[in-house]
């Protein structure tokens, strides 16, 4: 009877040892994936920075989808969504806006296996990129799911601003403790000394000029777009024919910072008004303001002959989107490139008070700890004198 009962247990054992082993055999399987390359390198890039002369250029990000065997998988529909990095209500960005939301929606055909656009990322933090990559020609692969993270790091700049700026409100609460800690004698009919009225005062009319300020920012920020009106500027028209096709852009003339705007460009014969394939396509958008690139990409039609994509337009100011449609070397279809091009109006969003509220606390939090440390000083250096 022992002899059955050691032998089930050693059963039992080789058993459980197989179907771990086979886990660990499938864990350690290599799978299909996702490769993410950008240009320039990861530590390399910055947000973007409004009102700069910096000169700024997107991002190219290069997604390269292979198999087990790391070969690239030809044929592919690659969809992508970027999400930007989620809130922060205690440190929030330049663009609080637009903060945790969808940042740019795309699907695109990878006859070789790669996508490759350029996109500017408005904030710092961490950028969320999900996939999805299944095959255009049916079975030739498995469909499969992917996200990956991007980090940006802040300008290096705004620290060193801002240290600069702490400093300087330290030193004004250091002198502020200071002068209230060493106060004169109170005079008949005062509630305070002379020179702690002045400073109470002064402190005062900072406080309002800085409020105003605040104030008076978010709504420049709010008009933002209105104050740059480029509606006059000449641009190609939004509808062209041109060697028996008909390019049309299509989607939102008006977007709103924190929403993704819905385009798209539509290639047809203008005569049957048959959809067309086999044409490249040129995308970008561009904020007219500093007529700075903020996405790009270059692709073809999908079989209804339209080229669908989602962007957010971060920046509160009149973009255009400008498509050139130019002939592939394979086709039969040869023409001489032709452009259409569409305003997009941008309605800015004025970031909530409470937002507004959070750097004039973080710089009375600084004066105050000067002002602590000031009159610091100031009890120890009298408590000799206390002592005698």
């Amino acid at each position: 009877m022992k002899k059955y009962r050691l032998f089930a247990l050693i059963s039992a054992a080789c058993i459980c040892l197989s179907i771990l082993y086979s886990w660990v055999g499938v864990a350690q399987t290599p799978q299909s994936q996702v490769l993410l390359t950008t240009n320039p390198s990861l530590e390399k890039i910055l947000p973007f920075e409004a009102g700069t002369d910096r000169k700024q250029s997107p991002v190219k990000f290069t997604l390269q989808a292979v198999d087990a065997r790391g070969k690239l998988l030809n044929n592919a529909l690659i969809k992508l969504q970027i999400s930007t990095p989620p809130r922060n209500h205690f440190l929030t960005t330049d663009f609080p806006i637009v903060e945790g939301t969808k940042l740019l929606e795309l699907e695109a055909a990878a006859p070789n296996g790669k996508l490759e656009f350029e996109q500017m990322l408005p904030i710092r933090g961490n950028y969320q990129i999900q996939l999805n990559v299944s095959p255009l020609v049916a079975n030739a692969f498995a469909s499969y799911k992917q996200t990956l993270t991007l980090n940006v790091r802040e300008n290096p700049v705004k620290y060193k601003y801002f240290a600069v700026i702490a400093a300087i409100l330290l030193s004004l609460g250091l002198l502020g403790g200071w002068v209230i800690g060493g106060q004169e004698e109170i005079k008949d009919g005062e509630i305070a000394p002379q020179s702690v009225r002045l400073l109470l005062s002064a402190l005062t009319v900072v406080a309002i000029v800085t409020l105003l300020f605040i104030n008076i920012t978010a709504e420049v920020a709010e008009a933002h777009g209105d104050a740059h009106n480029h509606k006059n500027e000449k641009i190609a028209p939004s509808i062209s024919q041109s060697q028996g096709m008909k390019i049309k852009i299509i989607g939102d003339k008006m977007a709103t910072v924190g929403r993704l705007a819905n385009l798209a460009v539509e290639v047809k014969d203008s005569t049957t008004g048959a959809a067309i394939k086999d044409v490249g396509l040129r995308v970008k958008a561009i904020a007219l303001e500093d007529n700075l690139t903020v996405f790009a990409y270059e692709g073809f039609p999908n079989a209804e002959g339209k080229l669908i994509w989602q962007e957010q337009f971060f920046d509160g100011a009149p973009h255009k989107v400008e498509v050139e449609a130019i002939s592939l070397p394979e086709s039969s279809r040869q023409f001489p490139a032709v452009k259409v091009a569409q305003f997009v109006e941008v309605e800015g969003i004025a970031p909530p008070m409470y937002i507004r509220l959070i750097g004039l606390f973080y710089f009375t939090a600084i004066v105050g700890i000067g002002m602590a440390i000031g009159l610091l000083i100031q009890y120890k250096r009298e408590l000799p004198v206390r002592g005698n």
